[in-house]
């Protein structure tokens, strides 16, 4: 069974998408604002950024092209802390961050000790995702919360990562999820599609299944022990890469490599790939476990007889 859906408002501050936005979840007191680094002089005039809040700083991860780098932090005075990191790193500052998202309460009833729980509790996410890199420290264990409002804050958490995607911010989804929702759709009698693939001449062999908009191979999965692909279709040759960098492949003693967990690709094409170990076509390659059909022709299959009044005669 599928989650219910949700309604969220996105607000265009000065009418273009590259500029101020703000984010509201209906009966949620939570509210978001994010901005490019560019627009700070804008951002800091806002009402928000004198609020009690927590906020996030993201930019482009130099030793690794596949995540970005986060700052998280708290201030009873976010426009304040804002302007401190403005400033040029030997001064104290930080130049890596490129966007701004801030989080703080619609009735302003987040308290300095919530945000810093708040704080303390994301950074621990953000560190268990996986998708990003850290520039905060160790997180402080702070837990000095009445259990009611602990429970509060665990509520306003789970909206703080449903909408930061939403706005482009990936880094607080937990990787864990993608084995928690293969086997809670098993345990509940829901088989769901698998796909397979074969590289008969190199003995490889594949498993993937579609999980919340993402093409995940399970773990278990060969891939090729090197890229072979040359400099065709490049951005796939520094994934590979980073793949193997992070433990994500694993070659074993007899040279094998293999997927020590699942990991979700943007596309079938993008994982067909690092498996072959060069470009390849997912939409071809990939075929549904049951009935033997490419990718393509299967999804082709389920449009048409989803919505036979659209197929021409």
């Amino acid at each position: 069974m599928s989650a219910p859906g949700r309604s969220i408002r996105l607000f265009l501050v000065d009418g273009t998408p590259n500029g101020l936005i703000t984010a509201e979840i209906m009966n949620w007191t939570g509210h978001a604002l994010t901005s490019p680094r560019s627009k700070l002089t804008e951002l800091v005039q806002r009402p928000e950024c004198g609020r009690t809040g927590i906020y996030f700083l993201v930019g482009p991860d130099p030793e690794n092209a596949m995540r970005p780098l986060v700052y998280i932090g708290e201030s009873d005075d976010v426009a304040k802390r804002l302007r401190q990191h403005n400033r040029p790193e030997d001064q104290g500052g930080k130049d890596f961050w490129e966007k701004v998202c801030l989080i703080t309460s619609k009735d302003q009833n987040l308290t300095k000790a919530h945000v810093k729980y708040l704080e303390s509790q994301l950074i621990n996410l953000a560190k268990g995702s996986g998708r990003c890199g850290l520039v905060n420290g160790t997180a402080h264990d702070y837990s000095m919360l009445p259990e009611s409002d602990q429970a509060d804050m665990a509520f306003f958490i789970e909206q703080v990562r449903t909408i930061l995607p939403v706005l482009g911010f990936d880094f607080l989804r937990d990787r864990q999820t993608l084995s928690t929702q293969l086997h809670s759709a098993s345990a509940a009698g829901q088989s769901g599609v698998t796909f397979e693939m074969e590289l008969a001449k190199y003995g490889i062999r594949a498993l993937a299944r579609e999980v919340d908009g993402e093409f995940v191979v399970l773990a278990g999965s060969q891939a090729r022990e090197a890229w072979v692909g040359g400099t065709n279709y490049a951005s796939y040759r520094p994934l590979y890469e980073q793949l193997t960098a992070d433990g994500v492949l694993v070659k074993d003693a007899t040279g094998k490599v293999s997927f020590a967990q699942d990991q979700a690709f943007s596309s079938p094409s993008a994982a067909a790939a690092v498996i072959s170990g060069r470009a390849a076509n997912g939409r071809i390659v990939w075929r549904e476990q049951c009935s033997g059909k490419s990718y393509g022709d299967w999804q082709s299959a389920i449009l048409e007889a989803q919505t036979p009044e659209l197929v021409e005669e």
